[in-house]
């Protein structure tokens, strides 16, 4: 046998090594690795002009005839369905490798523009960023898929959209590419039907697949497989009985002989038990006298064991570096990257720049950076570098240019005017920020360490990247100015068609509209004031005399006059946002929107009357208070019961009055209302917006005119049962079980935490948007799972990575409270944040002390008010 992986197994060792089992050696492999999740791979050999996998429970002299003659391959065994299941980085590079052979000998074949594309994320990941002559040269130099000189132009195209991918990046979009491929991770097995047409054998995660040349022609799915069997030269497929089917009871394929039957079958048995299995299987207890059949069975973790394994555990994952591929790579029997004899796989002399696991206080050059540097770097490239990243920043427009336009922008129903005023002012934008992100996250990987792109000279700054492009934002702000327009055409397009309102709800239920489509028009603008955040913090950070001192104050100042100019129209469009968003809540009022009316509070009150106290609904305007119960429709919207107007209208504490704790009572003109706040800080704030309100109204020249009394219908006051906190989880925390009523709203949230928020409370929420990573644990679990996590509208939405396109589920922030653990708690962990409201508990780790006060700040915006005199100030000129 080959010298194994093993740089301390000699020559000397392998027949001790050939004497233990399969499982002993691929675990050394594994573990010179460091690679945790090895159960996807698997040790192949040639046997008889047959590939076949090393039996792990087997020992290795009973299955290897001349143990130093053979070459033993350590490739991809189980292909999942989707790359974002492999958890770690170092999976998902090997698995890279494995798709780089597949293509190079021919056995992944796809369409031209697949292959040209694969052949684009692979050339970026090894020589970076897109340069005519050097991306030409590469590619005359080193072969990645058969007839590759007809496609280098279309190559070289793709491959100069690639721009600021990091290695890692590259990586995971060529593994998103070829997982939809008909052939990916599928190795075909020659056989013939019962006719004698020829045909190929094949299995995956699904099940068995039929195909002819390289066409599949048919697929027998796990579930209806009742048994899958050989005998001699004959594989069988035994299907359950289905009424519905033409198909027989058991198809019959003849293969090449006995050995290929049992080779392919052995496949099959593990296919399935690994993909769906919840865990290994046992072994079968020894006959006494006689056998029958095979004792072959599946060894190792299930994928769902491998998975919860990986989550359920913390690894100090060791650096690897990834060895530069090139033609080098191919020896001479024709061996490259993922099917390289074992001992290939130690780190090669000729290294690439190291992979984003290197220390993130190293540079590129193996440098230790200054601490101002790093503190720098933190700055940029800790949750603030999430505001930068393209798939982040890039959702909300993407939301609207492409998912949009895609579902409901080509249908009759939109007018032309709506289309114009969307997609026309809308584009530009997106445009100018795939363009402006692509080249900080370039920047910022270069800071790291991350990149191989060969740029020299000073990169350890940001601010140039920031001015240059901030720029020429300012020839935009005319089509920044019409998001106003986009709101207000959106709105009365869908008044004036149901059709086209029926079309924009049913968007917003599609798991990439995570919040109300009307928030995703105003992004970029919010977009902004991020922009201007990162840059006072640098510039507060940064001594004057510093190289990129210059560039973050010019920047800063470009940002903030463009943010200056559409201060007025944003104030404007998150009042009228919120009104458009309340009148989806509301049943029993169709004019909410008027002019001059402004959103102040919202939130739960108990009113008291001859029932007793009955939870209800407020909602505070500047000239009327709404209340409201929540029906038990379909809908679950809440029913306007009256009005107060807040004309004339005085209000007292009246808790020794009628006995009530934190009661007090509103003296209208028409009538008069007792409510209790379920604690005295809520009260103080319900009484405080209320008086302002009330002096808002008087202030307008006389009483205004019953704007509500025609829409509001004659409802009693009955009380709505309210739903439990465990239904509001269950309906709330998985938008995959998310209800057609939009259940997961600020209104509902509120109702069933029996808090209130205002529209303070709103705006700072929006400049206190972050996202980036965070290792979460419930109250009950011992690991820890890395999560992708975006916090805004008062939530935290949950992603596997920061490319996916919607969430996994959303946690409501509203009424929980946000402390640190104490040691009884046991966590031992630095740097842990807890969320706990009534039972549920969450625990929250962040990488770093900078993210940890980060995630601190933005979050405590969310659970705790803001200051009831920034109420007095929403009048006045608010900064952004």
């Amino acid at each position: 046998m080959q010298a194994v992986i093993l740089h301390s197994v000699t020559t000397a060792n392998v027949s001790v090594v050939c004497l233990a089992s399969g499982k002993v050696l691929f675990d050394l492999v594994c573990t010179h690795l460091n690679l945790v999740e090895g159960d996807y791979f698997g040790l192949e050999y040639q046997d008889h002009k047959m590939m076949v996998w090393l039996d792990l429970l087997k020992p290795i002299v009973k299955q290897l005839r001349r143990p130093k003659h053979v070459v033993l391959r350590f490739v991809v065994k189980f292909f999942p369905p989707d790359h974002a299941q492999l958890l770690e980085e170092l999976t998902r590079y090997l698995f890279a490798l494995q798709i780089k052979h597949d293509l190079a000998c021919g056995r992944l074949t796809c369409n031209d523009s697949s292959a040209a594309l694969l052949v684009s994320h692979i050339i970026q990941s090894e020589i970076g960023d897109f340069e005519e002559s050097q991306s030409r040269q590469h590619l005359l130099n080193n072969s990645y898929i058969p007839d590759q000189m007809a496609l280098m132009d279309k190559i070289m195209e793709f491959h100069s959209n690639n721009g600021g991918q990091t290695p890692a990046e590259s990586d995971y979009q060529l593994l998103e590419v070829v997982r939809r491929l008909e052939l990916y991770g599928v190795r075909l097995h020659p056989a013939k039907d019962r006719e004698g047409s020829k045909q190929s054998l094949a299995v995956a995660h699904t099940g068995v697949l039929v195909f002819q040349g390289h066409t599949k022609i048919n697929a027998f799915n796990w579930s209806n497989v009742r048994k899958l069997s050989f005998k001699r030269k004959r594989f069988l497929i035994k299907l359950r009985p289905d009424l519905n089917s033409s198909y027989q009871d058991t198809l019959e394929f003849l293969m090449g002989s006995r050995d290929c039957c049992k080779v392919f079958w052995k496949i099959c048995v593990e296919y399935h038990a690994f993909f769906r299995l919840f865990e290994e299987p046992k072994a079968r207890p020894k006959p006494v006298l006689f056998t029958r059949g095979s004792s072959f069975r599946f060894s190792g973790r299930t994928q769902k064991q491998v998975i919860d394994y990986v989550k359920d555990s913390e690894f100090k994952k060791i650096p690897f570096e990834s060895p530069h591929l090139s033609a080098s790579s191919v020896n001479s029997q024709g061996i490259v990257n993922g099917q390289m004899p074992v001992e290939l796989c130690g780190h090669s002399p000729d290294v690439r720049q190291p992979s984003p696991l290197t220390s993130p206080l190293l540079n590129d050059a193996g440098i230790v950076r200054t601490d101002d540097e790093e503190e720098v770097r933190r700055k940029v490239c800790g949750p603030e570098r999430a505001l930068c990243n393209r798939s982040t920043a890039g959702k909300a427009l993407m939301c609207l240019i492409v998912s949009f336009q895609d579902s409901v922008g080509k249908d009759e129903a939109v007018p032309d005017s709506l289309k114009s005023t969307i997609f026309t002012n809308f584009a530009p934008l997106y445009r100018f920020q795939s363009v402006f992100l692509r080249e900080v996250e370039q920047r910022l990987a270069l800071w790291e360490g991350c990149s191989n792109a060969h740029i020299k000279g000073d990169y350890q700054r940001i601010g140039d990247v920031m001015l240059k492009h901030l720029q020429g934002l300012k020839p935009l702000t005319a089509h920044l100015q019409k998001h106003s327009e986009a709101l207000v055409e959106l709105e009365k397009a869908c008044r004036g068609s149901p059709r086209l309102e029926v079309l924009v709800r049913d968007f917003e239920l599609q798991k990439v509209c995570y919040i109300p489509l009307n928030v995703f028009i105003l992004r970029p603008l919010h977009r902004l004031m991020h922009y201007k955040q990162i840059l006072e913090r640098l510039c507060k950070h940064y001594p004057p005399a510093h190289v990129d001192f210059r560039d973050c104050r010019a920047a800063l100042a470009d940002v903030s006059e463009v943010v200056s100019q559409l201060h007025g129209s944003m104030i404007k469009m998150e009042n009228f946002q919120k009104l458009l968003e309340l009148m989806k809540d509301l049943i029993g009022i169709d004019n909410l929107v008027t002019p001059g009316r402004e959103f102040l509070r919202l939130g739960c009150l108990s009113k008291l009357s001859g029932k007793g106290l009955q939870q209800r609904m407020f909602f505070l305007f500047n000239d009327v208070l709404l209340y409201t119960s929540r029906g038990m429709t379909a809908t679950n919207q809440f029913k306007v019961h009256g009005q107060l107007p807040l004309y004339g209208m005085t209000i007292r504490e009246s808790e020794d009055e009628w006995g009530v704790p934190h009661a007090f009572t509103l003296v209208g003109q028409r009538q008069s209302v007792v409510v209790a706040a379920s604690s005295l800080s809520e009260m103080e704030k319900w009484m405080e917006d209320i008086n302002m309100a009330i002096i808002l109204a008087e202030s307008i020249n006389g009483p205004p005119s019953d704007r509500l009394a025609s829409s509001l219908t004659d409802n009693k006051d009955s009380c709505a049962e309210a739903e439990s906190e465990d239904d509001l989880m269950a309906s709330r925390t998985s938008l995959e079980r998310q209800a057609p009523h939009r259940g997961n709203t600020t209104v509902h949230v509120c109702w069933h935490r029996n808090t209130s928020v205002s529209m303070v409370d709103f705006s700072v929420a929006v400049e206190n948007q972050l996202s980036g990573n965070l290792l979460r644990k419930f109250k009950n679990s011992n690991g820890w799972q890395k999560l992708w996590v975006v916090f805004t509208n008062f939530s935290l939405f949950f992603y596997k990575t920061h490319e996916d396109d919607y969430p996994l589920a959303s946690l409501p922030l509203l009424g929980y409270s946000f402390t640190i653990p104490t040691e009884s708690e046991n966590i031992h962990k630095d740097y842990v944040f807890k969320l706990h409201f009534k039972s549920h508990v969450y625990y929250f780790r962040s990488e770093s002390e900078y993210n940890f006060d980060r995630w601190m700040e933005v979050i405590r915006s969310a659970t705790v008010s803001a200051s009831h005199n920034r109420i007095l100030s929403r009048k006045e000129s608010r900064p952004y």
